[in-house]
């Protein structure tokens, strides 16, 4: 499975996607292309999943016919205290 890594996300998300063949934008030359242009050359380069953070893009985006799936997600940001061992386990 070819999965293309959004411009928005932290590239080191790619070590946690293996054994699938993971790019990124950047390394792809489409940095900056909006998001129907992406959505289309991603296609036609045969990505299968897009992994964006942009949580809008499938309410601007006409995702009907695609062949490729569109997963956008979400982080939650870690206190910084939790960082540094603490046991606050709250969200």
């Amino acid at each position: 499975m070819r999965v293309l890594l959004d411009e928005n996300l932290d590239h080191a998300l790619r070590k946690f996607l293996q054994p699938h063949e993971v790019v990124t934008v950047t390394y792809m030359g489409w940095a900056g292309l909006k998001n129907g242009e992406l959505l289309r050359i991603a296609e036609e380069n045969g990505i299968d999943v897009l992994l964006t953070g942009d949580q809008a893009l499938a309410s601007e985006q006409n995702l009907t016919g695609r062949r490729l799936a569109v997963v956008a997600i979400s982080a939650i940001q870690v206190a910084r205290h939790q960082r540094k061992g603490g046991d606050d386990h709250r969200c």
